[in-house]
C-alpha cells in the first residue's frame, strides 16, 4: 500500500470522544419515549457532521464537496436512504479508541437518479482522511451486495488516502472483499467510479475493475505508489498531477473515461451515462421510443460529399456519427485516449446504441495497441448490458513499428477480435472508406458475426492499399520499365479499379448492401428495428480465455 496523499492519522471530529455515542445528552431523559426520540435525533445530527468543522472547511477550500454533498448532488432530491449511519470502528490501536465517529468515514445507501434506483457509497475525506478500515470496508461491501441482489447500478465516490494504517491487515482484507465483489458484479450491474480526490495504493484497483471511471481535473489523483516512494526507489522526480492526475489517466494510461472540469460536471456526466445503461444485464437500456422519419433531408445528403476524392485526405468521423444519431447527440467516452478510435453512446429512434469508429484524422485511422484495447473494452461493455453496437470503418491497417510489435500488438490487438466475435447484441457495421488487411476482419466484419454489413460506394476493401500492393506484385515490371513512375501510376490505377471497391465483397455476401451515404441513418433505423428480436447464444463454457 502506498503512502497516502496526506498523513493517514485520526482527524478530530464531532464524535471524537468514545463516550459520545452512548452518553446521555444533558436535558434528555433516555428512559422516556420522548427522550429516546430526542436522543435519536441527536445521534442523526452527530452522524451528519462526523467530520470536524475545520476539516470540512479545508475540503471546501480545495474546491471539493463533502461526501454527503456529493450524494445529494447525484441522487434525486429526498430519495437517499442511508445504511449503517451509526457504524463505528472497533480498533484500539494507536489511540483510535478515542476517536470513533459515526459512519466511520464513508456514507452508504441507495436512492434514485432520474427516478431509477441506484446504490451509492461516498468516501468522506473529512474523517480519518477517508482512510479505509474494517468497518468502512464492511459498509461498502454491504451496499455492493445490496446492489447485486436488487439489480441496480452502484456508484462509488472515491476520496481517500488509502488503507487505514492503524488497522493493518483488516484494512487490506476489506480491499480484497471489495475487489471480489467488483469482479462478481462485473457485467451484471453497471459499476461507475467517481474519483474526486486521492485514490492511492490498492484502492485504485476497485475503480480499475468497474465499467467507467470519471476524474476531476486538478483534484483527482490515482496511483499505486506516490511521488515520494517513487523518488526513493527509482530516483524519478514526479508530481502528483503528472503521475496520476485526471489528464494523465484520461490521455495516457486510459484508466479514466472522462475528465471533468469540476465535481458538478463529473456528477452530471455520471447521470447522463446512466441514461444509456440498463439497471442490470437482464433488463433493457432505458428507451424513449419515437418513430424516425426516413425521408431524406439536406442534412442526410451532406454525407454524400463527406469522403474526399483523395484516399489520403482525412475527414472527421464525428460528422458521420452525428448525422445518424437522434438530434446529433453523441456521448463520447475516453475522447482523450487513443483518439484514432472513437467510442461512445447515442440514440436511434430513442433507443441507446454504442458507437465504435475509426478516426481518419488521427494516425489515418490505424489501429494500435491503445485503440484496440479501448475498442474491445467498449464493445464488451455494450454486449454485457444489451446495447447494440454500430461500427464505422475507415482503417488502413494496424500501426506498424518495432515498439508496437514488442509491446504486444498481436496479443492486444486480438482483444478487439475477441470482443466482436463473442458479442451477441445486434451488430451493424458500415464501411465508409478503407478496410485493409486484418484490420478489415477486426472491425466488426461479417466473418466475426456482425448481423448487417453495409458499405458506401467509396469503400475500399482489400488486403492492402494500392501503392503497397503494386510495389509487391509488380516489382519486376516497374524495375524494367523505361518510365517507372508512369508505369507505377498506371498499375496503381488498374489495381484500384479492380480491387479497391466494395463490390467484390458484396458479390460474396460479405457486404449485405452497398448504400448511398445519405441513406445510412435510414438503413440503421430499419436494421435495428429488425434486430430487436435477435437471439444468439455462445457455446456452453465456464468462461472464455480472452488474450489479456
Amino acid at each position: 500500500m502506498s503512502e497516502p496523499e496526506e498523513p493517514n492519522v485520526p482527524v478530530p471530529s464531532a464524535a471524537s470522544d468514545t463516550e459520545n455515542a452512548t452518553a446521555a445528552t444533558p436535558g434528555i431523559d433516555i428512559h422516556t419515549t420522548a427522550g429516546k426520540l430526542a436522543d435519536l435525533q441527536r445521534r442523526i445530527e452527530e452522524a451528519k457532521h462526523a467530520g470536524s468543522a475545520r476539516a470540512v472547511e479545508k475540503q471546501h477550500a480545495k474546491g471539493k464537496l463533502t461526501a454527503r454533498e456529493r450524494v445529494d448532488l447525484l441522487l434525486d432530491e429526498g430519495s437517499f436512504v442511508e445504511f449503517d449511519e451509526f457504524a463505528q470502528h472497533r480498533s484500539t490501536n494507536f489511540g483510535l479508541d478515542a476517536n470513533r465517529p459515526y459512519g466511520d468515514g464513508v456514507v452508504t445507501g441507495y436512492g434514485t437518479v432520474d427516478g431509477r434506483p441506484v446504490a451509492v457509497f461516498s468516501q468522506d475525506f473529512t474523517v480519518f482522511g477517508g482512510a479505509l478500515g474494517e468497518v468502512f470496508g464492511q459498509k461498502i461491501v454491504k451496499v455492493m451486495d445490496f446492489a447485486l441482489k436488487t439489480g441496480c447500478p452502484v456508484i462509488g465516490i472515491n476520496d481517500s488516502g488509502g488503507a487505514r494504517i492503524q488497522e493493518g491487515v483488516m484494512a487490506l482484507g476489506m480491499y480484497g472483499e471489495i475487489f471480489r465483489r467488483n469482479t462478481h458484479a462485473s457485467g451484471v450491474i453497471p459499476q461507475i467510479s467517481l474519483v474526486v480526490g486521492p485514490c492511492a495504493g490498492g484502492a485504485v484497483y476497485s475503480p480499475a475493475i468497474t465499467d467507467f471511471t470519471v476524474m476531476v481535473d486538478q483534484t483527482s489523483h490515482m496511483f499505486i505508489t506516490g511521488p515520494d516512494v517513487i523518488k526513493t526507489v527509482t530516483g524519478e522526480d514526479v508530481g502528483f498531477e503528472e503521475l496520476g492526475g485526471a489528464r494523465t489517466h484520461n490521455s495516457t494510461s486510459g484508466v479514466a473515461h472522462h475528465m471533468a472540469g469540476d465535481e458538478k460536471d463529473a456528477i452530471e456526466y455520471v447521470k447522463s451515462l446512466l441514461s444509456y445503461l440498463p439497471s442490470n444485464n437482464l433488463s433493457e437500456p432505458p428507451a424513449f421510443p419515437e418513430e424516425a422519419d426516413l425521408a431524406l433531408t439536406d442534412e442526410d445528403r451532406e454525407l454524400d460529399t463527406l469522403v474526399p476524392d483523395s484516399a489520403n485526405q482525412p475527414y472527421d468521423m464525428h460528422s458521420v456519427i452525428e448525422h445518424v444519431l437522434d438530434d446529433a447527440e453523441f456521448f463520447e467516452t475516453q475522447p482523450l485516449f487513443a483518439p484514432n478510435i472513437v467510442t461512445g453512446f447515442g440514440r436511434i429512434e430513442g433507443r441507446p446504441v454504442g458507437i465504435v469508429a475509426n478516426q481518419p484524422t488521427q494516425f489515418a485511422g490505424c489501429l494500435n495497441i491503445d485503440a484496440s484495447e479501448k475498442g474491445a473494452r467498449f464493445v464488451r461493455t455494450c454486449d454485457a448490458f444489451n446495447v447494440p453496437v454500430i461500427t464505422f470503418v475507415d482503417v488502413p491497417g494496424f500501426l506498424p513499428g518495432v515498439e508496437q510489435e514488442h509491446t504486444g500488438i498481436i496479443r492486444r490487438g486480438a482483444k478487439l477480435i475477441y470482443a466482436y466475435a463473442e458479442a451477441t447484441v445486434p451488430l451493424i457495421t458500415v464501411i465508409t472508406r478503407k478496410a485493409f488487411g486484418g484490420a478489415y476482419d477486426v472491425m466488426g466484419s461479417k466473418h466475426l458475426g456482425a448481423d448487417l454489413n453495409l458499405a458506401w460506394p467509396t469503400a475500399q476493401i482489400a488486403v492492402m492499399g494500392a501503392q503497397g500492393a503494386v510495389n509487391i506484385l509488380h516489382r519486376r515490371t516497374i524495375a524494367a520499365a523505361d518510365d517507372q513512375e508512369a508505369t507505377r501510376a498506371q498499375l496503381i490505377q488498374e489495381y484500384e479499379d479492380t480491387l479497391l471497391n466494395p463490390y467484390t465483397a458484396a458479390e460474396r455476401g460479405y457486404i449485405d448492401a452497398v448504400i448511398m451515404p445519405s441513406e445510412t441513418r435510414s438503413h440503421l433505423v430499419r436494421g435495428l428495428r429488425q434486430l430487436r428480436t435477435k437471439r444468439e447464444s455462445l457455446p456452453p463454457k465456464k468462461h472464455g480465455n480472452i488474450p489479456l
